[in-house]
C-alpha cells in the first residue's frame, strides 16, 4: 500500500474510534500500524473453554426384546454427543459458566482449555429457567475473565463473542450491542438478553460475548436465524445477571427465587385510561397478597409498577423477567403510577416457602433428590418436579436429573408431594415412575 494512503487509512480508523470510544477504549496498533483487537485476545481467550458432553440414553427398546438380544449384540445404552462453550470465572477455584442446555442430561462433561489441556468437569449447580450452569475443574494456571458492569452498556458498543462453533475450535467474531433487554422470546423462562450482531452459531452457546478491555458483558446464549444459522441476530444473558446466578449457584446448587407477592396483568389502553397513565407502559397491580414483600412495600391494588430498580417496565411479563432475576435477600426500587401521580416505594425480595421433599423418605433409590410441587418449579405444570439431584448420588445414578417431571406412578396419576407420597405407602414392591423431560417422556422401574 502507498505511504500515503496508508497515512489516510490509519487516520480514518483513528478518528473513527476516536469518536465512538473513549479515551481509555483505543484499541492498539500491530505492527503495521493499523488498529488490531489481537492484545486484548491473547489475554482474553484463555479464559473461554470448549465443553463436550457424553450423555447415555436407552437403546432401541424393540432391539433390547430377549429375542433380538438372543442373536444379535445390541448396546442397552446409547451415546449421544455434544459440543459447546463456557467461560473461566473463577481461576482460583476453577469455575465455568455455561448454559444449562450445554450440560444438560449429561452423564460426563469434558472441558478442552486453549492451550490443549483435558479435564473432566463436576456440575456444581444449574438453572433452567435462566439457562445457567456452573461447572468446575481442578487445574491450576488458569485464566479467568473480569466482570464488566452490563447494566451500563449501551447500544452500539463493541462487542467480542469468542466460541467453538460448530466443534471448529476457538473462534472469535466481532459487531456491536444492537438492543438491550429483550424479553418475551420465548427462550427461556426468565429473558433479559443483550441482542449482538457479533456472529453466533451452534456451539457457541456459553461462550463469552466481551468488551473491548476483554472484560465478560454476556454469556452467549441463543440466536434467531433460519435453520439455526447466523443472520445477525443473537442473545446473550447479561453479564450482572450472571455474576448474581453463578454465586447462588456455587452457595446452594440452584437457584433460589422470592415473589414480590402480587397479581399483576398487562395494561389495556382502556385500563390505561381509566388509570390516567400511558398505555404502553407498566403492568397493572390487580391484587396484593397478605403478608408479602409487596405489602411490606406499601404497594396497592391500581398501583402501575413502571419501573424495577429503574429498568422501565412495558408489560407484565418483563415484570415477571425482572422479580425473577432478582436474587432473594436483594434491595430493589419500584416505581410506580397511583392516582395520576409518580411514587418510589422500596421492597426486599425475600425467600418464598416452598413445600419440599427428600427422596430418602420415599426410598432409598431416590436418596440425593429433591422434590417439589411441580406447579412451584414450572408455572402452569401438574405433577412433581424433581428441583435437584446430587450429582453421584443414588438418585442420580438412578436415572433421575434436575428438570425431571413426575406425572405417574404404577400408573396412578399424581398431581402433586402429596399424592407421591401416599401412592408410594401404598406399593411395597416394584414402583414404575413415569415422567417428563425436554417433552419427550421417560420411565425408571425402583425395585
Amino acid at each position: 500500500m502507498p505511504t500515503k494512503n496508508r497515512f489516510f487509512t490509519t487516520l480514518f480508523f483513528f478518528l473513527f474510534l476516536s469518536y465512538n470510544l473513549p479515551a481509555k477504549a483505543f484499541l492498539p496498533f500491530g505492527n503495521d500500524d493499523m488498529p488490531t483487537l489481537a492484545p486484548m485476545l491473547e489475554k482474553a481467550t484463555p479464559a473461554v473453554v470448549n465443553i463436550a458432553t457424553t450423555t447415555r440414553v436407552a437403546g432401541n427398546q424393540l432391539l433390547l426384546d430377549p429375542f433380538f438380544q438372543r442373536f444379535f449384540e445390541v448396546p442397552k445404552q446409547e451415546e449421544n454427543h455434544s459440543l459447546g462453550s463456557g467461560v473461566i470465572l473463577d481461576a482460583d477455584n476453577g469455575y465455568i459458566v455455561t448454559n444449562n442446555h450445554v450440560i444438560d442430561g449429561a452423564d460426563q462433561i469434558q472441558i478442552t482449555l486453549s492451550d490443549g489441556r483435558k479435564f473432566k468437569a463436576k456440575l456444581i449447580g444449574r438453572d433452567k429457567k435462566a439457562d445457567i450452569a456452573v461447572i468446575q475443574i481442578k487445574a491450576d494456571k488458569l485464566t479467568a475473565l473480569g466482570f464488566a458492569d452490563s447494566d451500563k452498556l449501551r447500544v452500539g458498543d463493541f462487542a467480542v463473542a469468542i466460541g467453538n462453533p460448530y466443534g471448529l475450535g476457538q473462534t472469535v467474531t466481532s459487531g456491536i450491542i444492537s438492543a438491550l433487554d429483550r424479553s418475551g422470546l420465548g427462550i427461556e423462562d426468565y429473558e433479559s438478553f443483550i441482542q449482538t450482531d457479533a456472529s453466533i452459531n451452534p456451539g457457541n452457546s456459553g461462550g463469552a460475548l466481551i468488551d473491548l478491555k476483554g472484560r465478560l458483558i454476556g454469556i452467549n446464549t441463543a440466536i434467531l436465524g433460519p435453520n439455526g444459522s447466523n443472520i445477525g441476530i443473537g442473545f446473550a444473558i447479561p453479564a450482572n445477571v450472571v455474576k448474581h446466578l453463578m454465586k447462588q449457584l456455587i452457595q446452594y446448587g440452584r437457584i433460589i427465587r422470592g415473589h414480590l407477592g402480587v397479581a399483576i396483568q398487562d395494561l389495556s389502553p382502556a385500563l390505561a385510561q381509566a388509570l390516567d397513565v400511558p398505555h404502553n407502559q407498566g403492568a397493572v397491580v390487580t391484587e396484593v397478597f397478605s403478608g408479602s414483600d409487596a405489602e411490606k412495600a406499601g404497594l396497592k391494588t391500581g398501583d402501575v409498577i413502571i419501573a424495577i430498580n429503574k429498568s422501565k417496565i412495558t408489560n407484565a411479563a418483563k415484570l415477571v423477567n425482572k422479580i425473577g432475576l432478582i436474587p432473594v435477600g436483594e434491595k430493589m426500587t419500584i416505581d410506580i403510577i397511583r392516582k395520576g401521580k409518580q411514587k418510589r416505594l422500596y421492597a426486599t425480595i425475600s425467600k418464598p416457602k416452598q413445600q419440599q421433599l427428600d427422596g430418602a423418605k420415599l426410598s432409598w433409590l431416590l436418596q440425593g433428590a429433591t422434590f417439589v410441587n411441580a406447579a412451584d418449579y414450572q408455572n402452569n405444570t401438574t405433577g412433581v418436579a424433581v428441583q435437584q439431584v446430587l450429582p453421584g448420588s443414588t438418585a442420580y445414578q438412578s436415572g433421575l436429573r434436575d428438570g425431571d417431571i413426575i406425572f405417574a406412578l404404577n400408573r396412578y396419576k399424581i398431581r402433586n408431594l402429596k399424592e407421591l407420597t401416599t401412592l408410594f405407602k401404598q406399593f411395597n414392591g416394584t414402583i414404575t415412575l413415569r415422567f417428563i423431560r425436554q417433552n419427550q417422556i421417560y420411565q425408571l422401574v425402583l425395585k
